[in-house]
């Protein structure tokens, strides 16, 4: 439908990854679109009528909306709540995990990338939280390799990024990743560059097994507990080097951990 002003108006579902209040009444939101990608809108009088959206702009909230968008701005013009995950904001560490995956959205993706793939990712990621039935690590290591995945930097796990040579073919128990060439060596290819770090073969096949799992099945298998940390660490440390920005929910979280 296009109005006489041509703006542009649709719908589409939305999970809430940032809000920002702006002036007295007004809040802008930054959603995670379906349909359109992540995308920045106006909330008019969001802070003062308790009436039009009933308090449901909150982070992590999935959303039915409706925007008007023009060549300036787009504003939300009406909303309905599809999925509270209402347990997340009942736990504080979930809530540290989830800010965390919502500041790599935000961070990672332009403004009006469509990729419906990263909306059902994180969709899935909220759900897994608000549910409980795979720990937060788990859920973590899952989401962090699989936007890694769809956003095209994935690093490369199972073979030697120089030889080829396979990790089942590599006799050693501990391997060398370098963090910015994003990917493994072998003993005799290693460059040395100074930004890398050893990784335990078991935290390596573990990685590997949840890039290749589908949504709802990487609870099926069990790893111990320090595989599961040690690939965490290597996450955290090796998505922000891609991402060239510090990401202040990482100190957040980790935070929370020590506590």
């Amino acid at each position: 439908m296009k109005p006489p002003d041509d703006a542009l108006i649709y719908n589409t579902r939305a999970l809430v990854i940032r809000k920002t209040d702006y002036g007295d009444h007004d809040q802008i939101l930054t959603l995670m679109t379906q349909n359109r990608g992540k995308l920045s809108v106006m909330a008019k009088n969001a802070r003062k009528s308790v009436k039009r959206f009933s308090g449901i702009l909150e982070l992590f909230y999935a959303l039915d909306v409706v925007i008007r968008e023009n060549s300036r701005m787009a504003h939300l013009q009406e909303a309905s709540l599809s999925e509270p995950f209402e347990n997340i904001r009942k736990d504080i560490l979930k809530t540290a995990y989830a800010s965390y995956f919502s500041e790599i959205v935000n961070r990672f993706l332009e403004e009006g990338t469509r990729d419906e793939g990263v909306f059902d990712l994180l969709f899935h990621t909220f759900s897994d939280l608000d549910s409980g039935q795979r720990t937060c690590e788990e859920t973590s290591l899952f989401f962090q390799l699989k936007f890694l995945g769809l956003t095209g930097h994935k690093p490369e796990l199972s073979a030697c990024i120089a030889c080829k040579k396979t990790l089942d073919h590599m006799d050693h128990v501990r391997v060398l990743f370098d963090v910015g060439e994003g990917g493994i060596f072998c003993r005799r290819c290693n460059r040395g560059t100074g930004k890398t770090l050893m990784l335990t073969k078991g935290a390596l096949k573990q990685m590997i097994w949840f890039e290749e799992t589908q949504p709802g099945k990487a609870s099926v298998i069990r790893f111990s507990r320090k595989t599961l940390l040690e690939s965490l660490a290597f996450l955290e440390r090796f998505l922000p080097f891609h991402l060239e920005k510090e990401l202040m929910s990482l100190k957040f979280l980790n935070t929370i951990r020590k506590e």
